[in-house]
């Protein structure tokens, strides 16, 4: 295996092994025959926030599937969205994909992966926020303004230019767009006064320390799109698949499921239906990836 790396690793106590999150800094080389053994499953994760919150977040439900299934699980990352969707078509580094909706639209439609489960919420939205002392109290506030949003393939930054356009304002043309690296960076871009406003998925700011969120006025928020899923790769055979889905699917039957589920701050997971996301083409029409 060459490549060279940053690592960042979380020991769990008791039989699962050491969780071990990989950010290449150069590309790695893996045959598919190396990939494909069966000794361990890599979990790659969508960098919706930054590694080290990552590895908080996500490694107890990765040492809680590694537990159930009886075999090492590894989390894995990327440095941007447009990394990581590459690792996923081109390079096949991912056994089970935690991705954004529309992300997943395109594994599926492209590279098979299959959808076991999703988070069993009615859906996720986008807001754009912006400070009380901004003045600014609707969509309309915003031209001439400079927006913070995230990653540019971030559903946060598609559905809010959608929403922007739908309001008749031209995302490239009638304000400033102002990419950060994740949904806490473009908060706190606007908290900061670096930007007048902000874009970024609803539960991340609802998720804001009080401090931050009480100062912060909702301007507007985008349509609803189906909730984030966990799918595995079209190599994962379908008994690994139907176990991590009922593995998943059982954490709200025990006590440590539920503390698990508290800390992801989910009520559950549910069976997840193709046709959910077969919606979100428009969404994937904008993108500039394949």
């Amino acid at each position: 295996m060459s490549g060279l790396f940053r690592i960042i690793s979380v020991t769990i106590t008791g039989p699962v092994v050491a969780i071990t999150l990989l950010l290449a800094l150069l590309p790695l080389s893996v045959s598919a025959e190396t990939k494909h053994q069966p000794d361990y499953l890599t979990f790659g994760f969508l960098p919706i926030v930054s590694p080290e919150r990552l590895v908080k977040r996500f490694a107890p439900l990765t040492a809680y599937l590694s537990r159930e299934l009886g075999i090492e699980i590894r989390m894995e990352t990327a440095p941007d969205f447009l990394t990581f969707v590459q690792r996923t078509h081109d390079e096949q580094r991912y056994d089970i994909l935690f991705t954004a909706p529309h992300l997943y639209y395109l594994a599926h439609k492209n590279h098979g992966y299959h959808a076991i489960a999703r988070v069993d919420q009615a859906g996720m939205q986008a807001v754009i926020v912006a400070p009380h002392s901004r003045g600014i109290v609707s969509i309309e506030d915003l031209r001439g303004q400079r927006l913070a949003t995230t990653d540019p393939l971030a559903l946060a930054a598609m559905l809010v230019r959608a929403r922007l356009e739908e309001a008749g304002i031209n995302p490239d043309k009638d304000l400033t767009l102002v990419a950060t690296p994740s949904h806490n960076a473009s908060l706190l871009s606007t908290y900061q006064g670096v930007t007048d406003a902000a874009a970024l998925i609803l539960p991340l700011f609802r998720r804001a320390s009080p401090e931050i969120r009480e100062s912060m006025i909702i301007v507007a928020k985008t349509r609803m799109v189906p909730h984030m899923p966990i799918s595995v790769a079209p190599w994962v055979d379908n008994t690994m698949a139907d176990r991590i889905g009922r593995a998943l699917m059982m954490l709200d039957k025990s006590p440590e499921g539920r503390s698990l589920l508290a800390h992801l701050d989910w009520p559950g997971f549910v069976p997840a239906r193709e046709e959910e996301y077969a919606t979100l083409g428009w969404i994937t029409e904008q993108l500039k990836v394949h």
